[in-house]
């Protein structure tokens, strides 16, 4: 999103801005005292610097876990970004916050910033990508945030006696969306909300929910340089080659007839590993799989195990590879998304543009964006998070593989979906502009 998004915004007519912390391994075009400065088209990007903090290996935690000082280091991000905001001149119209990591900007704009001329035609936009996700701190750590205690209430910055930085974006925040409809109303109650479901039950009415999108610049298989060969809605043909390539790349039993299932996701439950491993044998034994991603450990092991097991059917790859992704979506007839929960989904959307049916469990965001085939749409969903569901789906979506002309039908209609970032970014001006201040005196940007 913060890759796509702000170019799709420019082209919609708005002046963008991409703050982010200098992390180790970017080299602005620019240094500047305490912050770098590129650009790129039409955006503008600017690298909020502090080495102690942002000049590490990882960029949230590392193989230890979590870096104990995650709340310093984001709580300084998110004071500086309105410091340099001031110092440049760069008034604006919106601040567009993204998860608890700049959820503090919101924060800061309302307790430090409201009666600052400089910021009172600027109103406070934050995403949230996943409610598990909360920047959630001991109590005793609230003084480095430097604000008054005052905003430490059941209505704020308090939850449980600790602190929830997620919490107090959402309550300080003009608009708050998350990347889905469906995910926008799921939240809201206790099965799906993280114990903020009662919060964001309070502020619905600020609530929006807004489908993610894909770069085709990015993903489209007639222009893609990583797959084996070039292809469009137009000449299915060609996708058999890329098909009968990763085969070969990957040691699979080379077989134009079998059906090859594609899973590009981070390797964790909630994505629908605890379901596919009561599955796999079932699936291995008819079918062929390849998987990339990371995630848990019993996941890392259980792909090893069926690996060795199924050797001419599964390719498990434990890492991330972007081009190997690229292959895998171009070479799947099907592609697995058997997800617990999923705020919005982004593999189902590229594969449509690959023409590999979506094989989903009916939730979230791939709720909004995966219709059946027997309703008319173009992936194969099931509805109870069972493995036998998910064994029954991947087998019906194999019966449909068998008519070839079905088949065919079926790739050149989903290729022709339009999930681009033009779409999402209409409905995000929208929701800027409903919380939009009118101007004062001077212009702004």
């Amino acid at each position: 999103m913060a890759g796509s998004l702000p170019y799709a915004l420019a082209a919609a007519g708005a002046r963008v801005r991409v703050f982010m912390p200098l992390y180790k391994g970017i080299q602005p075009q620019k240094l500047y005292p305490g912050f770098g400065h590129s650009r790129k088209g039409k955006v503008e990007f600017i690298f909020v610097r502090a080495d102690g903090y942002f000049l590490r290996d990882g960029l949230y935690g590392g193989p230890f876990g979590d870096f104990p000082d995650n709340m310093e280091r984001y709580a300084y991000f998110c004071r500086r970004v309105p410091e340099i905001l001031k110092e440049q001149g760069w008034q604006t119209d919106i601040i567009h916050a993204n998860d608890w990591q700049t959820a503090l900007l919101s924060v800061y704009l309302k307790a430090w910033y409201a009666q600052d001329h400089f910021f009172k035609d600027t109103a406070a936009v934050l995403t949230i990508h996943n409610i598990a996700y909360q920047g959630i701190f001991e109590k005793e750590k609230y003084p480095a945030l430097g604000l008054s205690w005052r905003h430490f209430n059941m209505h704020e910055m308090e939850f449980y006696n600790h602190i929830n930085l997620l919490k107090g974006g959402i309550a300080a925040s003009d608009a708050v969306n998350t990347v889905s409809p469906t995910y926008a109303k799921e939240i809201q109650v206790s099965d799906y909300g993280w114990q903020l479901d009662p919060v964001l039950r309070a502020n619905r009415l600020k609530l929006w929910g807004i489908l993610n999108g894909v770069d085709y610049k990015v993903w489209a298989p007639r222009r893609d340089r990583f797959i084996h060969k070039k292809y469009s809605a137009d000449d299915l043909a060609a996708k058999a080659a890329n098909k009968a390539a990763l085969q070969k790349e990957c040691g699979l039993k080379p077989d134009g007839k079998a059906f090859l299932l594609g899973m590009v996701s981070r390797l964790v439950d909630d994505k629908g590993l605890d379901i596919l491993s009561e599955a796999m044998a079932y699936l291995l034994k008819r079918y062929q799989m390849v998987v990339l991603g990371s995630g848990d450990s019993h996941n890392h092991k259980m792909l090893h195990y069926f690996k060795q097991k199924y050797p001419r059917a599964l390719s498990a790859h434990i890492k991330f590879d972007e081009a190997l992704a690229h292959r895998i979506y171009a070479a799947s007839d099907a592609f697995l998304i058997p997800s617990l929960t999923e705020p919005c989904g982004l593999s189902q959307l590229i594969a449509y543009k690959y023409g590999a049916a979506p094989i989903t469990h009916l939730t979230g965001g791939l709720s909004d964006t995966v219709t059946d085939v027997s309703r008319g749409g173009s992936g194969f969903v099931f509805s109870q998070y069972a493995s036998e569901n998910l064994i029954d789906t991947v087998d019906r979506a194999y019966r449909f593989y068998c008519d070839k002309k079905n088949w065919s039908g079926l790739g050149r209609a989903m290729m022709a979906y339009d999930f681009s970032w033009k779409r999402a970014a209409s409905r995000y001006m929208e929701m800027y502009n409903s919380v939009k201040r009118p101007k004062t005196t001077d212009q702004r940007l």
